[in-house]
């Protein structure tokens, strides 16, 4: 009987040990918790910078048309356009726009 708890104590005391999961600490959640921030406000200035460049270039009138969204450097453009050069012209700009490194054109031309 001795011989049996004495064993059972040692497994228990060796289980929490080997068991623990392991988690992340303060510092590595805070810095991910930074990167997020940081890519998040790089996201929102890009956005912002492709709206300016394109409220330049193709007027307000069809900016309002076109739905801008940025990941990480990468653009894609919503929306309906009145024409095929409109379309391509946004594409365009929005790839001369510092900082973006690809463009998704969504963009549908309208009664096409």
């Amino acid at each position: 009987m001795k011989r049996t708890a004495l064993l059972l104590s040692a497994l228990l005391a060796a289980v929490p040990a080997s068991a623990q999961p392991t988690e992340k600490t303060n510092d590595q959640a805070t810095e991910e918790g930074r990167e997020k921030n940081n890519q998040l406000a790089q996201d929102a200035a890009l956005t912002s910078k492709v709206h300016t460049a394109l409220a330049n270039d193709v007027g307000l009138k069809t900016l309002r048309a076109i739905n801008v969204d940025s990941d990480k450097g990468v653009v894609t453009l919503k929306g309906r356009v009145d024409s095929e050069d409109t379309k391509q012209r946004a594409e365009a700009v929005a790839k001369r726009v510092s900082g973006v490194s690809a463009v998704k054109n969504e963009l549908r031309v309208k009664g096409g």
